[in-house]
């Protein structure tokens, strides 16, 4: 079941589409795609799947992209069990791709979207064509400095405190600034037009009454995820995972360390790394024609 719906007054419309537990916001493709092996683009704690724009675009002559905004986040509903667990929102996606009938996809994970990526994938590698990962949340003890205030989220009374503290009482414009110089490699580097929507998205979850609920409930289940053992630990699904892996890192990530890329590459049964300097969390807003050269050496190679 779907429906298409106006995001904003200018927005392009987007596709809500009912899945086992969960109403998700889709958008693309475009209709000149048609004939093209698809593409699922999954984005990361606190984004949408606008963070896919510029990477899409640079694609779109090879895949027939998708992105979908996770339960809770963007413009879709929030899960109606609640679960915002990894494999809460893994249960989403697969039930998108099974709805669709799009699957296997070449699939796309930055960050959290690259944990679900990777759980996906080992549990259903039916669905999965090719794994594109840029920084995965895949567990990293110790996490960098720099990523604990994320974490914190995880913790009970954190959230409020931090409304309630010179935090919450930031414009839309300066905690805009601050959420991108945590995820950019270069803030000076952000293009206007993109700083600009980041501020009128900001401004819309303002009035989101669960928005704040989908940012906390996610960041406690990427550290549940993290403390998994057994056959659910994020590193053992990692070693299950048969379809061909192009790892993204850049070395300005202050979210997920560049240390994480040797261990992945030894994780992965056929992976292959780009390492992007001047990169921070999202290399595929940062450095889209950069991850879409190594994306189409990868899909050369399938």
């Amino acid at each position: 079941m779907s429906a298409e719906q106006q995001v904003g007054p200018e927005a392009e419309p987007v596709r809500t589409v009912a899945v086992p537990g969960a109403v998700l916001a889709v958008s693309g493709p475009s209709s000149d795609s048609a004939g093209l092996p698809p593409a699922l683009f999954v984005h990361g704690l606190g984004g949408s799947g606008d963070n896919w724009t510029e990477l899409m675009a640079a694609l779109a002559d090879r895949v027939r992209g998708e992105a979908l905004d996770l339960p809770g986040f963007g413009h879709s509903a929030p899960p109606s069990d609640g679960n915002l667990s990894v494999s809460g929102h893994v249960r989403a996606v697969i039930g998108y791709l099974e709805a669709s009938g799009r699957g296997p996809v070449h699939l796309f994970g930055n960050s959290l979207g690259g944990a679900v990526a990777v759980r996906l994938a080992a549990l259903r590698p039916d669905l999965v064509r090719t794994l594109t990962l840029i920084s995965p949340a895949l567990p990293e003890l110790p996490p960098q400095p720099s990523a604990w205030p994320t974490g914190l989220l995880a913790v009970p009374g954190v959230p409020t405190l931090l409304r309630r503290g010179p935090v919450g009482r930031r414009s839309p414009e300066e905690a805009t600034e601050g959420f991108l110089d945590l995820v950019y490699g270069d803030l000076a580097a952000v293009p206007a037009e993109r700083r600009e929507r980041a501020v009128n998205e900001y401004r819309r979850r303002l009035g989101v009454p669960h928005a704040m609920q989908a940012m906390v409930g996610s960041a406690r289940g990427i550290v549940s995820a993290y403390t998994e053992r057994g056959d659910q630990a994020l590193w053992r699904q990692a070693e299950q995972v048969k379809a061909p892996v192009l790892l993204v890192y850049g070395l300005k990530d202050k979210l997920v360390s560049y240390r994480s890329a040797r261990r992945a590459c030894a994780a992965f049964a056929d992976a292959r790394l780009l390492v992007l300097p001047e990169s921070g969390h999202v290399a595929m807003m940062e450095h889209p024609a950069q991850v879409a050269r190594a994306v189409r050496e990868l899909l050369a190679e399938v």
